[in-house]
């Protein structure tokens, strides 16, 4: 008996300790462990990308109006020329020997004019006295008639033969650099619809362009008048500034997508910019300057609802809100619908180990930062996520993979 008792007692403690710790565990408040970033300022950029090449402000291509085999070339690659100037010269031999025929043959023409001219006037001589009959003085003034046109149409094959021979000679169109030349001394060049490309002129390489391709989703921002940077890969660690100066309204499919060609005008003093070279572009859109800004995913954070439910520090109406937005949030999630992108945010900043909501207003957005304004201030700092444990890394640092890098200025 005395075995039994013990046995109960035993039991009855055993539960007791088990019931107090269940109660202890129940009600003790769980702790978060909150990853955060601080607010900062700096620039947000809304930024359209694009990849385009490098051209001359000005160039020219020069082709042969005649044809025939290239005798001299008088210019080589990046030679100055001036406008009129000779650069190559074709072989003058059958356009010589064309001019004169085209003379012999005018000497004739009006060798044959003046003889029909003398005939008419002795016709028409006659005729007046009543002496030649109407039709003779008919055929001599055709007859002279038909020799005065045979002497234009000599006078214009001569003209025509001594233009082709001046064509043999090829100059400059514009002053500039050549920036290519495509034939070589005895080359045969045969003018036509399609005249070949001798030589490339670039007027004025101390200006150049970048002939940008945008995509149809972004050209509806692109405005005349914005700032672009851009870099080559001639020069990896240099960014390079210009200006949009033409958007150019002729469609152009690459891999099926539909592209716009962008002109940014470019000052190139130096001439470190080439024709050819390959460049990728950051167009600006729009432009906040030392502002206050945040990861946009932060907007995306809010506590779960158990942390809510026990928060001491926020008022009841807080929670009623918050739990009531839970449950909307979780409804269009079910319904497959995302909330439309509001002007007005909330953030949820730390104190101490306790967080709690600031409604902002949101600015621009360059797909990684957000520019924030409203009741917070430099240096908060907002929940981005928790932690599974205290050691966790605290912050994070938010960059978007779409963004382009550029060097930075700093050794």
């Amino acid at each position: 008996m005395k075995k039994k008792i013990i046995i109960i007692c035993i039991s009855a403690g055993v539960i007791a300790v088990g019931v107090f710790f269940y109660y202890h565990s129940k009600n003790k408040t769980k702790e978060y462990y909150w990853r955060t970033v601080p607010v900062e300022k700096g620039d947000v950029s809304v930024l359209v990308t694009a990849t385009g090449s490098m051209a001359a402000d000005t160039s020219v291509d020069v082709g042969v109006q005649v044809s025939g085999i290239i005798a001299v070339i008088k210019v080589d690659f990046n030679d100055i020329v001036t406008k009129g100037q000779v650069i190559a010269v074709l072989d003058t031999t059958l356009y010589y020997s064309a001019k004169v025929d085209a003379a012999a043959a005018l000497q004739r023409a009006k060798a044959a004019e003046d003889e029909a001219k003398r005939e008419f006037d002795r016709e028409n001589t006659l005729f007046d006295n009543k002496v030649a009959a109407q039709a003779d003085y008919d055929v001599a003034f055709t007859t002279y008639q038909t020799a005065k046109g045979n002497t234009v149409s000599a006078k214009a094959q001569l003209d025509r033969a001594i233009i082709n021979l001046q064509y043999c000679t090829i100059t400059a169109p514009i002053s500039g650099m050549i920036i290519a030349r495509n034939v070589q001394v005895g080359n045969m060049v045969i003018a036509s619809f399609s005249s070949p490309v001798l030589f490339t002129i670039a007027y004025d390489l101390t200006k150049m362009q970048v002939q940008a391709d945008v995509d149809e989703a972004d050209i509806g921002q692109v405005k005349n008048g914005q700032q672009a940077k851009f870099t080559v890969d001639a020069y990896p660690n240099e960014v390079f500034t210009g200006v949009v100066t033409q958007i150019r309204r002729q469609p152009i499919i690459i891999t099926n997508v539909v592209n716009y060609v962008v002109i940014i005008e470019v000052p190139n003093s130096d001439l470190k910019l080439m024709p050819g070279l390959t460049a990728n572009s950051n167009i600006f859109i729009q432009e906040s300057k030392n502002v206050l800004k945040i990861p946009t995913n932060a907007f995306a954070f809010t506590p779960p609802v158990e942390y809510i439910q026990s928060a001491s520090q926020l008022p009841d109406s807080v929670k009623k809100f918050w739990l009531k937005k839970l449950k909307q949030t979780s409804e269009l999630k079910k319904q497959q619908i995302t909330e439309p992108n509001a002007i007005k945010g909330y953030l949820w900043v730390m104190s101490g180990k306790d967080i709690f909501p600031i409604r902002v207003t949101k600015g621009l957005n360059d797909g990684t930062f957000t520019e924030i304004s409203g009741d917070i201030q430099e240096g908060y700092d907002v929940v981005m996520g928790i932690n599974t444990s205290p050691t966790a890394a605290n912050t994070q640092t938010s960059s978007s993979p779409f963004m382009p890098k550029f060097p930075s200025s700093k050794k």
